[in-house]
């Protein structure tokens, strides 16, 4: 499914989250909450001065904002380029409404720097 194609949540799965997302950024909570629902994103990382590298993410979902949502992210199909991250539910909505975001900006599917600092594990 493609993100234009997302069927939001309902309003007691938002209400859920809601208390966890900054106001002017719970708009994109629903489809967030749909998108984090599907389990799965495909998409491409961009690499300033290259090609983008695909990738496919995969994660738990959890039905409580304050469990933890454990995500994998294969990068051009190489099981050698595969990296987890373990956050908080609501934490990994927040990328994905910055997925979101980008995409509406750009076209483009993508997780955030800030996301991919976590994945690496180069803020630790």
């Amino acid at each position: 499914m493609s993100i234009p194609q997302l069927k939001p949540a309902d309003d007691k799965e938002v209400k859920v989250y809601a208390p966890f997302c900054q106001e002017p950024r719970r708009k994109f909570l629903p489809h967030a909450i749909g998108l984090y629902k599907l389990k799965t994103l495909e998409g491409a990382r961009k690499i300033d001065g290259g090609e983008s590298v695909p990738f496919v993410a995969s994660w738990n979902i959890s039905s409580l904002p304050i469990d933890l949502t454990r995500c994998r992210v294969l990068f051009d199909g190489n099981a050698e380029l595969s990296y987890e991250v373990t956050m908080q539910s609501s934490e990994f909505v927040s990328c994905l409404i910055e997925v979101l975001l980008t995409f509406q900006r750009t076209r483009t599917v993508d997780f955030s720097k800030t996301f991919y600092r976590k994945l690496m594990r180069m803020d630790e």
